[in-house]
């Protein structure tokens, strides 16, 4: 039995995503659990059989070994011409359809039609991506306009979440993004987005409690289409619904 296959099963059988880590903890446990009993057996005078080579093998299992197994199966899944593969995201590994095969696969969830969110929310989310955990203040003081509705749009669609309190006069809320908008993105941490590391440095405008509020949110303009990242590395279109549909167990 090879590692790539215990892999693979763990990761189609799991309900979850699986990290790396858990993986390769969940082989080892399999060879304790394995030896614990043959121990148990031979205290008992039962005479066990030996442990097969393979087990006893696989009791150093490493997460390198772990991503040499995935990326195994993955040149295997691409060289027979599979319509899935073995992704990470924020969470850890799945079974995801390949993206060249969405269209068909979201015609099994009619009720989730696409739909992409307007500039001013997609600045919104790129903001509190890059400079997260960020209060609502900050990012206004960024665009220059009042950002209540974008941040209702991007809470509603599941972007963005509450992060707890900032310890400022007020304790104005955080925010910060979802697990859901690492998996629609593809990407595992906010260290995956583009130029992540010199953004988050640049010094942004602050909120100034003598400047006047905010200017009136301007009116959403829904996209007509879906954009790449600009210069800046901001993300400007998203959809609600992932092209890559998980692959069910």
């Amino acid at each position: 039995m090879e590692l790539r296959s215990i892999v693979e099963a763990l990761i189609t059988a799991s309900d979850s995503p699986l990290t790396t880590e858990e993986l390769a903890r969940i082989v080892r446990a399999r060879v304790a659990e394995a030896e614990d009993s043959r121990a148990r057996q031979i205290e008992e005078d039962e005479s066990p059989e030996e442990l097969p080579g393979w087990l006893t093998a696989l009791g150093e299992t490493s997460p390198e070994q772990i991503l040499a197994a995935i990326a195994e199966l993955n040149h295997s899944y691409a060289e027979t011409g599979r319509a899935f593969a073995i992704v990470e995201r924020a969470r850890g590994w799945r079974v995801f359809t390949r993206a060249e095969y969405g269209d068909f696969a979201r015609l099994l969830f009619p009720g989730r039609k696409p739909e992409r969110l307007s500039g001013p929310a997609m600045e919104t989310l790129a903001i509190v991506a890059y400079r997260q955990p960020v209060t609502k203040s900050a990012i206004e003081a960024v665009r220059g306009v009042a950002c209540d509705g974008m941040l209702q749009k991007l809470l509603d669609r599941e972007l963005v979440r509450i992060a707890g309190r900032a310890e400022l006069p007020g304790r104005p809320l955080l925010y910060e993004t979802t697990e859901f908008f690492f998996e629609h993105f593809g990407i595992r941490s906010v260290d995956d987005l583009p130029n992540a590391d010199e953004l988050r440095k640049v010094r942004l405008p602050e909120p100034d409690e003598g400047e006047p509020a905010a200017a009136p949110e301007e009116e959403q303009i829904p996209l007509a289409k879906a954009a790449e990242p600009d210069a800046s590395g901001a993300v400007e279109s998203v959809e609600s619904a992932e092209t890559a549909t998980p692959q069910e167990s």
